[in-house]
């Protein structure tokens, strides 16, 4: 695999109709600097807006990927990507002068073609690869889907579809070498559907674009001639359409026995491209559609977003540490004497934190309380939760440090043991909403197993400076806050 990025040398073109919409569309790739990442731009509209191509705007995934920002689309996104995936292009600009990307013959080989036509430029930044080091598995029950990624060095999908229809049947595959097999075996799978969804699919508005160039119909149902005859003139069909004896309409050839699946796993490569990283990671599939790739997309994505903010603040990578004292100082602008968390050994963004605070004879609190008994004090083991809980604000927060926190409310607050020297606090705080700048944290304090404190938080996050310059008869009364 490629150890720089790369994009392309110079802008190619096509023109085409869009599978589902119908529309006429120039597609123009466009080199793009370093860490640009792809992005499809739509030209025909006021300020040229800019979707990046990533779980974060999809739209729909009604029989293909929709991305959007605001009101500006691009429809059936997926055949490009898994060109750009499969040539391994890192940062790309799709210019597009309407609604959808060109169908061409299905596949994603005209894309293919299109970007080594323009040639490959490499840039001087590492590839951003994301390293799967988890089990990653989501699974839909009722659909009968299982996407999983396993940890390997390299980058490999298998896929096994089954629609429980004779016309089709089981069919599998599995793409093992990239750079190798990507050209040569995959690209060329064509789209495709059944005979049965045709019409449904039309009086949905889909397959607008359609035809038999474009697409592969597989034959499963019986249809007269004259029904035939009618279907093609919905479609727009003006040549004869034949029910044909290979299990396709007119007797379309396969370019291979499993084309189906290879389209499927074609399919999933372009839906995965909307992580916005390479992968480095066995994925392997049952049964997968946009759907479900998105879905599957958007745990990885969370876990590559989770990698890059941990790999901001935490430089030395230490076994079972997440963030170190050194990168919690980077995150929260509390110092000593109060900043009352270690480490943190645990973290799932947007959802749960767990830090560690060792509790020692030092303590300045310990000097007055008590003397001769040692007993931390319930509000600061509060305080280290709501410290811990500060962590998770790394997501979509810029610059973190120059923030403050202030309590809005504190409810269901129970202390159940002391705290006292040599006790070492683990900080358990999970995310319950967030909105804007308000959020509600869930925390709980435990010291060997053992349940010590917990309570429900409700915080307002300010900027450092806007604190620092209010003056405090304007400070709001946040104790009638709830």
């Amino acid at each position: 695999m490629l150890v720089h990025q790369r994009t392309i040398k110079k802008p190619v073109s096509m023109n085409g109709v869009g599978l589902h919409t119908g529309v006429t569309t120039r597609m123009t790739l466009k080199p793009a600097p370093e860490s640009f990442g792809i992005r499809f731009r739509r030209v025909d509209l006021g300020g040229t807006p800019e979707i990046p191509a990533d779980v974060d705007h999809v739209v729909d995934v009604a029989r293909g990927t929709t991305l959007a920002v605001g009101e500006a689309r691009v429809h059936t996104t997926e055949h490009v990507l898994a060109a750009v995936v499969g040539m391994q292009v890192d940062n790309l600009i799709i210019e597009l002068d309407n609604i959808e990307p060109p169908i061409a013959d299905g596949s994603a080989k005209p894309f293919v073609e299109m970007l080594t036509q323009a040639g490959f430029d490499e840039l001087e930044a590492p590839k951003d690869y994301l390293v799967i080091d988890q089990t990653i598995h989501y699974q839909n029950e009722e659909k009968g889907v299982d996407i999983v990624a396993l940890p390997t060095d390299d980058f490999r999908v298998s896929v096994v579809i089954d629609y429980n229809n004779p016309a089709l049947g089981s069919q599998h595959t599995g793409l093992f070498n990239l750079e190798k097999e990507f050209v040569s075996e995959f690209s060329s799978a064509r789209t495709f559907c059944f005979l049965h969804e045709v019409e449904a699919l039309r009086a949905q508005g889909l397959i607008k674009g359609g035809n038999l160039d474009n697409a592969i119909v597989i034959v499963d149902r019986e249809i007269s001639t004259e029904n035939l005859k009618t279907l093609a003139h919905k479609l727009g069909i003006d040549h004869s359409v034949i029910l044909g004896t290979t299990g396709t309409l007119n007797n379309k050839k396969l370019h291979y026995r499993n084309e189906p699946a290879r389209h499927k796993l074609l399919d999933l490569m372009g839906d995965l491209a909307l992580i916005g990283a390479p992968l480095r990671a066995q994925i392997l599939a049952a049964r997968p559609g946009h759907a479900s790739n998105v879905e599957f997309a958007k745990k990885v994505r969370k876990l590559y977003q989770q990698k890059k903010l941990v790999r901001k603040y935490q430089h030395e990578k230490k076994e079972g540490i997440v963030f170190d004292t050194n990168a919690i100082q980077r995150i929260l602008p509390h110092r000593y004497p109060f900043l009352l968390v270690d480490k943190i050994i645990d973290f799932e963004m947007d959802k749960r934190v767990v830090g560690v605070k060792s509790v020692t004879l030092s303590e300045f609190f310990f000097q007055g309380h008590f003397p001769g008994q040692p007993v931390m004090p319930g509000v600061l083991i509060i305080e280290a939760l709501a410290q811990a809980g500060g962590v998770l604000l790394l997501n979509g927060i810029e610059n973190p440090g120059n923030k403050l926190v202030y309590f809005m409310a504190i409810n269901n607050v129970k202390f159940r043991k002391p705290v006292i020297p040599g006790d070492q606090l683990i900080l358990d705080v999970e995310m319950v909403s967030r909105r804007s700048r308000i959020i509600q944290v869930r925390g709980k304090a435990f010291v060997d197993g053992g349940l010590v404190a917990e309570g429900d938080f409700t915080a307002a996050i300010v900027d450092r400076q806007d604190s620092a310059a209010r003056e405090p008869e304007q400070k709001p009364d946040l104790s009638r806050v709830n």
